[in-house]
């Protein structure tokens, strides 16, 4: 990381409550998109989206972001609304072993992996299913790999 990336990332922070990175993976994977900061900043956790369009992504966690800045905390039992269109999103707590290999730049702004992280799951856009639940298609867990 350079020094201009880190500023940048530092002042998001300060400003916005947090910095989001888009990850585009060369290695076969689905892209993504993940906060840093959101610890720091409101005291909750960051947050980490797979497989949807960078700009619905971005707006998913920056709406995350300003509910918990205005002290909304998310429950991993609940369905939430307001993210992607009408569909019902749920999160769940990312543990940390996945750290390494998605949250990278977490590792840097914190200093350690001694932060906390969700991921926001959303149903199949073809069935409607959840990974928990209703059989999603075959491509819903290439797109939406769920670290749980």
């Amino acid at each position: 990381m350079d020094n201009d990336q880190d500023a940048k990332a530092r002042q998001d922070v300060e400003t916005y409550g947090c910095h989001i990175l888009l990850i585009s993976d060369d290695t076969g994977g689905p892209d993504f998109c993940y906060s840093i900061g959101i610890n720091k900043s409101a005291g909750q956790p960051d947050l980490i989206i797979f497989g949807l369009r960078p700009e619905v992504a971005q707006f998913a966690i920056n709406e995350y972001c300003q509910r918990v800045l205005n002290g909304e905390i998310f429950n991993t039992q609940l369905p939430y609304y307001g993210f992607i269109d009408s569909f019902p999103v749920y999160f769940v707590n990312v543990p940390r072993a996945h750290y390494p290999k998605y949250l990278g730049w977490g590792h840097w702004f914190y200093g350690a992996d001694d932060f906390r992280v969700m991921q926001m799951i959303y149903p199949d856009k073809e069935t409607g299913g959840w990974p928990w639940s209703e059989r999603p298609n075959a491509d819903y867990f290439w797109h939406q790999p769920v670290l749980t």
